[in-house]
């Protein structure tokens, strides 16, 4: 168990420095959508391959900080439901979700689109609209982040067995998503209110 936890704290750093690299493409993207709009609205121009290298860095990020997401337990749940349910409850929902939802489906992303992407590399594919980028590059972020996503999601399946088990402390102990960002900043604010209370500022004396 130990060596299994090595190996999930490896994928671990290795899918949040990939995330956190590639998340900086969104202010590629943006550079480029705004400059796209400045140009064509100013200069009545505009170009395909600015319009689709847009699409590509968005679909970048969207498949490639998936994992990363997933890492840090911020993917979507229901967590007005989620919040109600016991930490057993819910790490044998996370159990169950992976094994039965995130790993087959990414397992057949992962093996059906590789030969799609590999064809589209073969032939040099190119954009169908005139001036377009090569479309192989876009067609290889698909199996490219679906194998990732999957080796996250194994990492994923083995820790919440060891923490299951009472080999491994959860890091996400609490509910998780956008609720827990929530609680994390109430309690925050909390802890300042009872400093600010327990510290009154001293009258000035008459």
């Amino acid at each position: 168990m130990t060596a299994l936890v090595g190996a999930c704290r490896l994928v671990d750093a290795v899918t949040a420095r990939l995330g956190k690299a590639i998340s900086w493409l969104i202010v590629l993207a943006i550079l480029v959508s705004a400059v796209n709009a400045v140009v064509r609205k100013t200069f009545d121009v505009s170009s395909n391959s600015w319009l689709e290298l847009q699409w590509v860095l968005f679909a970048a990020v969207f498949l490639l900080c998936s994992p990363w997401t997933l890492k840090e337990d911020e993917h979507i749940r229901i967590d007005i439901v989620n919040a109600q349910l016991g930490k057993r409850a819910r790490d044998t929902i996370d159990l169950f979700g992976h094994l039965t939802f995130l790993l087959p489906f990414s397992f057949v992303m992962m093996v059906t689109s590789w030969p799609f992407a590999i064809a589209s590399y073969a032939i040099e594919e190119q954009s169908m609209n005139a001036g377009g980028l090569p479309q192989w590059p876009a067609k290889m972020l698909i199996p490219f982040g679906f194998t990732v996503l999957f080796i996250q999601g194994l990492s994923e399946l083995a820790k919440r067995a060891a923490i299951m088990s009472g080999h491994l402390e959860d890091p996400n102990h609490r509910a998780g998503g956008h609720l827990a960002a929530a609680e994390a900043e109430a309690e925050r604010l909390l802890a300042a209110e009872r400093e600010r209370t327990s510290h009154p500022d001293t009258l000035p004396s008459r």
